[in-house]
């Protein structure tokens, strides 16, 4: 019988040792730590999704734009492309993300669109999931 042995990352092995920032930041100093490199991905992920093109300055190319598109006309084949230009984005800045599931759906009555995002991490074969709502 066959089974994926859990592989653990090597900035895991010493558990005192921050990896990365905590979104929201809401921790008593503003800033709370991630201790894991999985939540410190998830981060980087909800930071990336929620951040437009062109508002970070020295790197005008990241984020995924999706805020933009509330009050544009939105159709299937606009929620495709946008599915379409996500999954290009995420390949270029997490390499090591392996995208299982994408999905983007709107409710154009109510200027909704939401994207649940399905990963996994390549090196150590973990799963986890997004949900964002863009109101």
């Amino acid at each position: 019988m066959a089974f994926d042995v859990k592989r653990i990352n090597p900035l895991d092995r010493q558990p005192r040792k921050a990896v990365g920032v905590a979104i929201p930041f809401s921790g008593k100093a503003v800033f709370n730590s991630t201790y894991e490199t999985k939540e410190a991905i998830k981060s980087n992920l909800i930071n990336y999704l929620l951040t437009g093109k062109g508002e970070r300055y020295f790197n005008p190319s990241f984020g995924s734009g999706l805020r933009n598109e509330l009050f544009n006309n939105i159709n299937r084949e606009n929620l495709s492309t946008l599915e379409f230009k996500v999954k290009l984005d995420l390949e270029n800045y997490f390499p090591t993300l392996e995208v299982l599931d994408l999905s983007v759906n709107a409710e154009p009555d109510n200027n909704i669109i939401t994207l649940t995002l399905r990963f996994r991490l390549t090196d150590t074969l973990i799963e986890d999931e997004i949900l964002i709502n863009f109101e």
